[in-house]
């Protein structure tokens, strides 16, 4: 019988049950979660984890000590939560020493200046490197260079990374730390500096790491603060010629042992098998104690995993913490992590990523089927009272996290304001009295949100394409 020989009241009386039925998320979980996100929004659960990880552990560079002390520490705390398979996944991770790095102006006006080593830079000699300094603002400007304007010479890398909400400054500016060395030594220089990328405005480098070039000799690479770069630039200004000399005693230092750690919290029924990741790297540059990179990040997660466990009903599909080892030296982690869980990747229903920092959500993004788009919107009205837009379809999944959408699983991204962010990322500020306990739990309200709803969320948020191992 079609709805038209129906009278109208009966017609829209089925039609709203047929799209009741056809809702993947019931007004109880829905309901469910907007009371959940209240009580996020008085739980300090997530600011005591950054407290704890940043006090009792402090620095966790990939492989050194405090590496080894943070997964101890995670496993410790993951069970003291009530998580359950708590388990260490080994990674073999490359060790880097940093060392001592000076670097001087030594002609025409001789002044000290504040650098760190780049992540994977090589020693110079006990008596340093001294030579002239050629400027140049990007890759493409160096690539421009004949090759007998930069041999024996320092390249300095001037390009000022720009504030915005979205870090898109840093997209911009950042290249020449990940490959700025390995051109630069390919045309002949002996040594590179370049203005950090990062936007703070005090005598604090920002550090990060790089990648060397096979057959090509490494040569050793430095941040400078950005008021030290501004002096760089100033005597350059002068038009005569300007010599720096740096020294690092950086080393690598053989192989070491880390490893993801991960928890769960356990579904019910005929879904507990499926699983949401929600994922944070435990490790750190040694600086500062890592605390909005990514301490933030760890107790969002384990915040957000555990208060969504506590919603009643219980999550359908099991929600997993992974503390990936090794994001700012490659990744290491997310790579292990992808390979060994590679069978089970049809059972990862979405992934959810903790990287920048512990501060104000505005907005959320997501890449999923189109179809799924509908469900996503939903979960989003959740969200809206904590002031997060809609900012569209083209989520990365982050850093960690993207690893597994290039295997085909769905992702959604939290955007944060990466302005105060990016004027502690990779420095020596990147401290506890930073974080704001009052941001960090809209995150966990957030995360909670969105991990609740995708474990109760009636089939799921489909497949995306699988990246082709060719690509890029």
């Amino acid at each position: 019988m079609s709805f038209a020989r129906l009278g109208g009241g009966l017609a829209a009386c089925l039609f709203a049950v047929v799209s009741f039925a056809a809702e993947p998320l019931s007004p109880a979980a829905l309901a469910e979660a907007r009371a959940l996100r209240e009580r996020a929004l008085v739980d300090d659960t997530a600011y005591e984890l950054v407290r704890s990880l940043t006090t009792e552990v402090g620095p966790r560079l990939a492989g050194s000590p405090g590496d080894a002390r943070a997964v101890a520490w995670a496993v410790q705390k993951l069970q003291a939560l009530g998580f359950t398979n708590v388990r260490t996944e080994p990674v073999s991770v490359q060790r880097w020493i940093r060392g001592e790095a000076r670097a001087e102006i030594v002609a025409p006006w001789p002044q000290a200046l504040v650098v760190a080593a780049l992540g994977g830079s090589v020693a110079t000699t006990a008596e340093g490197i001294e030579a002239e300094v050629v400027p140049v603002a990007s890759l493409e400007d160096l690539k421009a260079q004949p090759p007998g304007r930069i041999a024996g010479r320092i390249v300095f890398f001037s390009k000022r990374m720009e504030r915005s909400r979205d870090g898109s400054g840093y997209g911009k500016t950042v290249p020449p730390r990940g490959s700025g060395a390995a051109e630069a030594a390919r045309l002949g220089a002996v040594a590179m500096v370049m203005r950090s990328a990062g936007t703070s405005v005090s005598r604090t480098p920002h550090t990060g790491a790089q990648r060397f070039a096979d057959g090509i000799p490494s040569i050793p690479a430095f941040a400078l603060s950005n008021p030290d770069a501004d002096l760089l630039e100033q005597q350059l200004a002068s038009g005569q010629p300007v010599r720096l000399r740096v020294t690092s005693t950086s080393r690598w230092d053989g192989e070491a042992q880390s490893a993801n750690v991960i928890g769960e919290i356990a579904g019910r029924g005929d879904r507990k098998d499926e699983v949401i990741v929600l994922g944070a790297h435990l490790d750190s540059w040694d600086l500062g104690t890592g605390a909005h990179d990514d301490a933030t990040g760890i107790g969002i997660i384990a915040a957000a995993a555990k208060l969504a466990g506590e919603a009643r009903p219980r999550p359908a599909r099991t929600i997993r913490v992974v503390f990936f080892a090794n994001e700012e030296f490659g990744l290491t982690g997310a790579k292990a992590y992808a390979a060994n869980h590679a069978g089970a990747m049809d059972k990862h229903v979405l992934g959810l990523e903790s990287d920048l920092g512990g501060f104000r959500p505005f907005g959320l993004l997501a890449r999923v089927p189109p179809d799924k788009l509908p469900l996503v919107r939903t979960i989003h009205s959740v969200l809206e009272p904590l002031g997060v837009a809609w900012l569209g379809t083209e989520a990365s999944g982050g850093a960690d996290v993207g690893q597994l959408r290039a295997l085909g699983v769905p992702v959604m991204d939290l955007a944060t304001d990466a302005e105060p962010y990016f004027d502690l990322h990779h420095t020596a500020n990147d401290t506890f009295d930073k974080v704001d306990p009052e941001l960090v739990r809209r995150n966990v309200a957030a995360y909670a949100v969105i991990a609740y709803l995708a474990a109760e969320a009636e089939g799921g948020f489909g497949r995306l394409p699988v990246a082709s191992k060719t690509a890029p």
